[in-house]
């Protein structure tokens, strides 16, 4: 499977906000996330960088 777990950087501390994430959808005011499962999450915040291989996301 290729779904990347997503993170949000905080200042010094970095931590899981949502795994098995599917879709990444830019929205005005921030980025929603949806998971295979269907789950779906709204941070204030804009995609900080992308570890592909690591199937890492990470917000900030």
């Amino acid at each position: 499977m290729c779904e990347a777990n997503a993170y949000l950087i905080e200042g010094e501390e970095t931590r899981l906000v949502m795994e098995a994430v599917d879709v990444v959808e830019p929205e005005n005011d921030g980025v929603r996330l949806i998971s295979i499962f269907g789950d779906q999450k709204f941070f204030k915040a804009r995609v900080y960088s992308l570890s592909l291989v690591d199937h890492k996301i990470f917000l900030k």
